[in-house]
């Protein structure tokens, strides 16, 4: 079985491999057009304080989402030892 997780449940320096965008057409297709799409990797850069928005990385491009929007998207943890760029 396999252990998906949310984007916004990351801490900070993990990353993950996106498996799918839980969300409505209109917030899937933002997603998608800011580079967050199932199979690429995404580290969580930062968490806000007191449940403010996340930094991620994808790929070459930092991007801050809202939580919620980080809730929508689950991701499959890379292993810890994984060095992720």
């Amino acid at each position: 079985m396999t252990d998906y997780s949310t984007l916004s449940a990351l801490p900070a320096g993990r990353c993950g491999t996106i498996a799918r965008i839980d969300a409505g057409a209109e917030l899937t297709s933002r997603m998608r057009a800011l580079g967050l799409l199932p199979g690429r990797r995404v580290k969580v850069i930062r968490h806000s304080p007191f449940q403010g928005p996340i930094q991620v990385r994808a790929g070459q491009t930092d991007l801050i989402i809202r939580r919620s929007e980080a809730n929508t998207i689950l991701v499959l943890p890379c292993p810890a030892e994984t060095i992720c760029a």
